[in-house]
């Protein structure tokens, strides 16, 4: 009796339906590994729940499925150590997005990471992905006809405005690199500012430079703490703020530009909207770093996520001299999308006049080699915007990372992810 008392306990440690106090998460796939469909194919979900790395059956499954059709439906079940399963389809062109949360016999959610911004990254687990048909058929409001001529205009405008730069050099534990706290004059409201960091006796046409660009907000922009050993670095804030100042500084500034980019009176014109000063900043932080000695005349890179993705394909777009822009999840992508029926994101009301700044337009004019990323579940950026500023890229090369069940700030254990060129589709297979 004893003996089968110990076996039965055992059983029950080795059961995947065993609900215990350990870390939960949402885990989901997709019938085919690269969740690209036809219009009208089914699409399966299997959304699986885990404690840790174990399956588990019993807690409730709530889903909604949203998408590009404007069709939106809701479900529940209980999930088997095995999954559940949620089919839909799209009949045209566009994206479909699955999110779920799980809750216990009691009817609360489990809780588990969920990632996010803050310092708090624990609260209430959830999938957020999806899938999508025939994306390389996606297609975007009109360009605007005068698009080249208001941006030569700009250029023009920055062009009269001098170069010139205030340079303050600031300590660091490496004697390798010199960093400076650097002011550029600027045409529109703000000058440029940022942290420039030169290896220490570079010599003159030695180096490559890259120029990378902040995300959304207003927080104090603190020298980096790593820096580049091997080329010109320029970090650069988006808004021109100054550097080294009190925080009371920075507290007040948050206030001055809450809501910046989303005010609509200011966004009916092109030279109103907070896009357009930040735009001339980022022109002239890489026309900073060519006028270096130490730049090697051949590698620029205009590098950055969410808003800072935004600004490095301007950049990318706007100088013809940029030969690399890496850039995840860009902001404002395909911001007239919401007018054909897609879902719009985080993202100021459309208005005409920011079509000058969508970068689906500016990639049209991209030489530079690109890597994107996407995330199904991102809709702070949502990857149709994404998939529309590849689909423009006017060459090949370039590339798309696209990653399942991963959102803006968080990243699903063990999501799977590809990567498109124009030749092929490689599976990376799960991270972990």
């Amino acid at each position: 009796m004893l003996r089968r008392s110990w076996y039965l306990q055992l059983c029950l440690l080795l059961l995947p339906c065993t609900l215990g106090a350990g870390e939960f998460a949402i885990r989901g796939t997709t019938d085919k590994p690269v969740a690209i469909y036809q219009p009208g194919e089914t699409m399966e979900f299997t959304l699986r729940v885990f404690d840790g790395e174990t399956a588990v059956a019993g807690p409730t499954l709530k889903w909604t499925r949203s998408g590009d059709d404007g069709k939106t439906d809701k479900g529940e079940g209980v999930v088997s150590a095995t999954g559940l399963k949620i089919t839909t389809a799209l009949a045209t062109p566009g994206f479909v997005r699955i999110q779920a949360q799980a809750f216990g016999a009691d009817g609360k959610p489990l809780q588990g990471f969920v990632g996010g911004w803050g310092a708090n990254k624990a609260g209430n687990i959830f999938f957020d992905g999806g899938a999508c048909v025939a994306p390389e058929k996606l297609q975007s409001v009109p360009e605007p006809a005068d698009f080249d001529a208001f941006w030569a205009a700009t250029k023009a405008k920055l062009a009269a405005v001098p170069l010139q730069a205030d340079l303050k050099e600031v300590e660091t534990r490496n004697p390798k690199v010199k960093l400076f706290a650097v002011r550029l004059d600027c045409a529109g409201p703000q000058p440029v500012t940022g942290y420039l960091s030169i290896p220490a006796g570079a010599k003159e046409k030695s180096l490559p430079a890259i120029v990378s660009f902040h995300g959304y907000g207003i927080g104090k922009h603190s020298p980096p703490g790593w820096l580049n050993e091997g080329a010109i670095a320029f970090d650069v804030n988006a808004h021109g703020m100054e550097l080294g100042r009190a925080d009371a500084y920075y507290a007040q500034l948050q206030k001055d530009l809450a809501n910046y980019c989303f005010k609509n009176e200011e966004n009916v014109a092109r030279e109103k909207t907070y896009y357009y000063g930040m735009a001339l900043r980022v022109l002239r932080a890489l026309q900073y770093v060519k006028s270096r000695p130490e730049w090697n005349g051949r590698e620029l890179q205009s590098n950055g996520g969410s808003q800072g993705g935004l600004q490095g394909l301007w950049g990318a777009g706007l100088d013809p001299d940029v030969t690399s822009s890496d850039i995840w999840s860009p902001w404002s992508c395909d911001f007239g999308g919401s007018t054909l029926g897609r879902q719009r994101g985080w993202r100021p009301d459309y208005q005409d006049a920011l079509n000058y700044f969508d970068p689906v337009f500016h990639a049209k004019r991209i030489k530079a080699r690109v890597h994107l990323v996407a995330n199904y579940g991102d809709y702070t950026c949502p990857p149709s915007g994404v998939w529309l500023v590849y689909n423009n890229i006017p060459h090949e090369n370039k590339t798309l990372e696209v990653k399942q069940g991963c959102t803006h700030g968080y990243e699903m254990k063990h999501a799977l992810r590809y990567v498109l060129t124009p030749q092929a589709i490689q599976v990376l297979g799960a991270n972990r």
